[in-house]
């Protein structure tokens, strides 16, 4: 009998700063007339100092967990897509499984910048179907933030911090009907941070790791090329048509990225879950909260079909067909 994944609960976990517009007004050159129009960005949450990605994956995790009325000694697998550990070592999943009460099962992380958290469901609904897991946790958890250089008004007003997880349980019932992935390492110098451990920290530069090099204008033409792609692969894969979808639940980044994704599957904007207002651009985090907000708030039910779809650094991008 075949063996599926499906979605049994999810979370989030926010800070509880939050950065609004007209916040950033008061240090950087811009207005919140020019980011939202750009952007869609109202607000965005923010770590304080001692607060990190593990402290938000830990909420997340804790709330996935109650809605699926699962315990820690059930968890087989613990799966964090993030770019933001809180350590180079161990992976921030070996950090939250300790947090969790969960010692003892398969925990690492998964590095895919913005489509991380597609990237961990993908690997997770893997080893369900391979029989190597019957409960896993799903992690996406961010602090951008961190490594933002706050005096470039190009990148600084995009970016948010937090943290969406899901429990994934086997069951003989489709969940995920397919995922699919792909990068494209040849365009690194479109979106990066160009510090690393064998590549080197140069510490006589102030602040020497604290920024992403974007080139925006380009990453929103692809963006908006490999989502349309990753989209089709999606539906074709499985015999679908953008008719059969009920919600699009995409990476938040761009509300104009957002738009002309629903536009090219003909869909309403009342069917695309939009967080970015009030987020911003969470990473890995984004497309966990965006379902996770959709779920409680009673707008996703169960039996609907949901695209998800995230674009990120590298360039990767992915999507994954729902069947909630």
């Amino acid at each position: 009998m075949a063996v599926f994944s499906r979605i049994a609960g999810t979370g989030s976990g926010l800070p509880e700063k939050i950065l609004t517009n007209k916040d950033l007004e008061q240090f950087v050159e811009t207005t919140d007339e020019w980011i939202a129009s750009r952007t869609g960005i109202r607000q965005r949450h923010v770590v304080v100092e001692g607060e990190t990605t593990c402290d938000l994956a830990e909420r997340a995790a804790i709330a996935a967990m109650q809605a699926a009325g699962v315990t820690a000694s059930e968890l087989d697998l613990i799966i964090v897509g993030t770019t933001t550990p809180d350590l180079i070592f161990p992976s921030t999943a070996c950090l939250l499984q300790h947090r969790i009460g969960a010692n003892g099962c398969a925990a690492f992380d998964v590095n895919a910048a913005c489509s991380g958290f597609i990237f961990a469901l993908s690997v997770a609904d893997n080893f369900i179907r391979a029989g190597n897991a019957k409960t896993v946790l799903v992690v996406g958890a961010e602090t951008l933030t961190r490594m933002l250089d706050w005096s470039d008004r190009n990148t600084c007003v995009l970016f948010g911090d937090g943290a969406g997880a899901v429990v994934l349980k086997a069951d003989t019932q489709a969940g995920i009907l397919s995922t699919h992935l792909h990068a494209d390492g040849g365009k690194k110098e479109l979106l990066y941070n160009p510090v690393g451990v064998s590549v080197g920290f140069k510490p006589e530069e102030k602040n020497a790791g604290v920024r992403v090099l974007m080139s925006g204008n380009e990453v929103f033409k692809h963006a908006v090329k490999a989502l349309d792609s990753v989209v089709d692969e999606a539906l074709e894969a499985n015999g679908l048509s953008k008719a059969d979808l009920d919600w699009l639940i995409p990476h938040q980044a761009n509300l104009r990225i957002i738009e002309a994704t629903a536009r090219r599957l003909e869909m309403s904007m009342d069917q695309v879950i939009v967080t970015v207002h009030k987020h911003g651009n969470t990473s890995a985090g984004s497309v966990p909260l965006a379902l996770d907000e959709a779920v409680r708030s009673g707008k996703v039910q169960r039996g609907q079909l949901l695209l998800l779809e995230a674009f990120g650094g590298g360039f990767t991008w992915g999507s994954a067909l729902i069947r909630y």
